[in-house]
């Protein structure tokens, strides 16, 4: 009876054991656990945190999981601590309560940074933008002063350097970007020709050109690309007032809109030394050739010329860089500026008398400009530039001292407003920069 009653007694214990955790306490409550998927990370990390602690440092693409599991019922709020550097990271599906399973939808997607920086004509300044590559929404970083009426500028390809031209400063300054801000810091300045009025930087990154607009020359300077201080190259006639300067995507050709003799000038490139050599056909154009914009692919140019209200298309010879008139289009009143989707399929034109911007559809085989629909933009438009993915277009408006913001639907090529960013006093060009 006894050994009966003992082996009674072991037993009640065991079971009264295993229904305890090993503190004696009650049965433990399940927890589960929170992971995210990141993508889009480079060589440095990421830092996460959930509720506010509990930080999880993310070295590669991929699951990763926080060390702290939660009870059911509980909530959960995944944020970015710590940006890697050059990148900017966004949280999705990222706050939520557990219900009864463990958390595995949550995605942080990288991106490189982008910039955008506004020469303010009339009060001599430059603004500093971040820009949101999802929504493509500007948000101010800072204000810079810079030479006498900043009328154009241009980043180098690798996100290091914004060139600003300054009209009645004859000069171009130069800064520094700080990746991970986009603050600028003055560098070194250089002499430009009379007026210089626009900018350019070859897609190499090694070359830099200057319309000088009283004087009729284009000035080429080669570019140090650890400095991004610029020495002159030389200096060559153009037709009367150059208003603005180009190169083609190949890096072969410049393209110079002259004002007020109506022709564009085409110049070669000495891809050693930036030279330009004149090919021997300048093309007319309509009155008043405002700019060129060149096409992805350096097949097509076009050149909205302001008094005319049209835009030229031309044909570009891919060996000698001779334009050959395609096709005539009609525009708004005073066209003055025209961007080409990277993938070649719509134009947009800014009508600085008419505050309008206009969507052409774009004849692949012949360039030629199909009206789609024409939108209200700010008062007196300036010019138009796209983000390098081509999904959304910013528009520099002079006398309401603004961007507008627009996305972009690639099937259609309609804009649609997004916002609107406030800038200097008198916008008259935006550069957008993806860090690399």
């Amino acid at each position: 009876m006894h050994n009966s009653l003992s082996r009674l007694f072991l037993l009640m214990v065991f079971l009264f054991l295993t229904s305890c955790d090993g503190s004696g306490g009650s049965s433990s409550t399940p927890t589960y656990s929170v992971s995210v998927t990141v993508s889009g990370l480079g060589s440095n990390p990421v830092i996460l945190q959930n509720n506010g602690g509990n930080s999880l440092t993310v070295s590669a693409n991929g699951a990763a999981t926080f060390s702290t599991a939660l009870a059911n019922g509980a909530t959960y709020a995944v944020t970015v601590l710590t940006q890697p550097s050059g990148l900017t990271c966004n949280v999705n599906n990222g706050a939520g309560t557990i219900s009864g399973d463990s958390v595995t939808n949550i995605t942080v997607v990288c991106e490189a940074k982008q910039y955008a920086y506004v020469a303010n004509y009339s009060d001599n300044t430059i603004s500093a933008f971040s820009v949101n590559s999802n929504s493509g929404v500007m948000s101010s970083i800072s204000s810079i002063s810079t030479g006498t009426n900043p009328v154009s500028s241009a980043v180098l390809p690798s996100g290091k350097y914004v060139y600003v031209a300054n009209y009645n400063g004859n000069s171009v300054n130069i800064y520094s970007i700080n990746n991970d801000t986009g603050t600028l810091t003055a560098v070194s300045w250089v002499a430009t020709g009379v007026n210089p009025v626009s900018i350019t930087v070859s897609p190499s990154g090694a070359f830099a050109y200057v319309a000088n607009f009283s004087d009729n020359t284009v000035s080429a300077y080669s570019i140090n690309s650890s400095t991004g201080a610029l020495t002159l190259v030389g200096n060559v006639a153009t037709g009367t007032n150059p208003n603005s300067v180009v190169v083609s995507p190949s890096g072969a050709f410049v393209y110079v809109a002259n004002w007020s003799s109506n022709i564009v000038s085409v110049y070669s490139i000495n891809t050693s030394t930036g030279a330009l050599t004149s090919v021997t056909s300048s093309s007319t154009s309509g009155s008043n050739p405002n700019s060129v914009t060149i096409s992805p692919s350096g097949t097509f140019a076009y050149v909205p010329n302001f008094n005319a209200n049209n835009v030229y298309v031309y044909t570009i010879n891919s060996t000698t860089g001779a334009l050959s008139t395609d096709s005539i289009v009609a525009t708004d009143t005073n066209p003055v500026s025209v961007a080409v989707l990277p993938a070649g399929t719509f134009a947009y034109v800014v009508n600085k008398g008419s505050n309008t911007v206009s969507v052409y559809s774009i004849n692949s085989s012949t360039g030629a400009l199909t009206l789609k629909s024409s939108i209200a933009t700010g008062t007196t438009p300036n010019s138009v530039t796209l983000s390098s993915a081509g999904t959304f277009a910013y528009i520099a408006n002079f006398g309401s001292n603004t961007v507008s913001v627009y996305s972009i639907n690639s099937t259609t090529g309609a804009l649609t407003a997004v916002s609107t960013a406030t800038t200097g006093n008198g916008p008259t060009m935006t550069s957008i920069t993806t860090i690399n």
